[in-house]
């Protein structure tokens, strides 16, 4: 399921981090959650083999279908956990996508004025994808608190393990692939099948199509993702070539 990072010093720099952020919300999660978390650091780091019988926890994670937020389910239950997967019912998604969450067990929210702003964005020509995550992790966050679940985590890949783990209002945050050092190609091997690589959903197209430069922002998001190391060379040239030929 998981790679021991070996030697790879900025890696195991990351998972020190991803240890000192996760003792800064120990008092805000429970102390088995904290010594499971804890404990997948550590096989990162040494390969050190842990308990992973079932916890009392449920975490919820804002679920797309995608690479990472699937390995996150995926690390999180063969950690032991109880997850809720939590997708954002969007109209852009299509029927598939939703019925591949279904065999996840995933819960369906909706966003009542989500396409209102969306349009409204497109209209200014602005870019779309921010305002959308942080609507979906809204969402998310607010059906955890309203059924008392302490941990939100996430699929998102960021650069550093000091903020992994942090806490945002009445929940813990949990960047799952940060907190473990994971880079795209990671996530992906988890899935245990071939994934193909894309660049936005028919929203974003259909705002490109209408707002070229949207495309400049896109790729200067691929390049940023590529030299925090979330991704690698071959991954960044597939998904530019993706969003030019949009």
């Amino acid at each position: 399921m998981l790679k021991v990072v070996g030697e790879d010093f900025v890696k195991r720099y990351r998972l020190q981090q991803s240890l000192e952020a996760l003792e800064r919300v120990r008092g805000r999660i429970s102390e088995q959650s904290y010594e499971r978390l804890k404990a997948l650091v550590e096989y990162r780091l040494f390969g050190k083999e842990f308990d992973r019988t079932p916890i009392d926890e449920k975490i919820v994670v804002a679920f797309s279908a995608g690479s990472d937020s699937t390995a996150t389910v995926k690390i999180l239950r063969w950690a032991g956990f109880e997850v809720v997967p939590v997708m954002v019912k969007l109209p852009q998604i299509r029927e598939p996508v939703l019925l591949n969450a279904e065999s996840y067990g995933a819960v369906f929210v909706e966003i009542p004025n989500y396409m209102e702003v969306m349009s409204e964005q497109i209209e200014k020509g602005a870019p779309i994808c921010g305002k959308c995550h942080s609507m979906i992790m809204e969402a998310v966050k607010d059906y955890a608190k309203r059924r008392g679940i302490k941990i939100v985590a996430s699929g998102d890949l960021l650069s550093v393990g000091s903020i992994s783990i942090y806490l945002e209002g009445d929940v813990v945050k949990l960047n799952l692939p940060a907190f473990l050092a994971m880079d795209k190609r990671e996530a992906i091997s988890v899935l245990g099948r071939k994934y193909a690589l894309g660049f936005g959903c028919s929203l974003w197209e259909s705002a490109a199509r209408k707002s070229p430069i949207l495309k400049k922002f896109a790729i200067q998001r691929v390049l940023r993702e590529l030299r925090a190391g979330a991704i690698d060379e071959e991954i960044a040239r597939k998904l530019i070539f993706d969003i030019l030929k949009k």
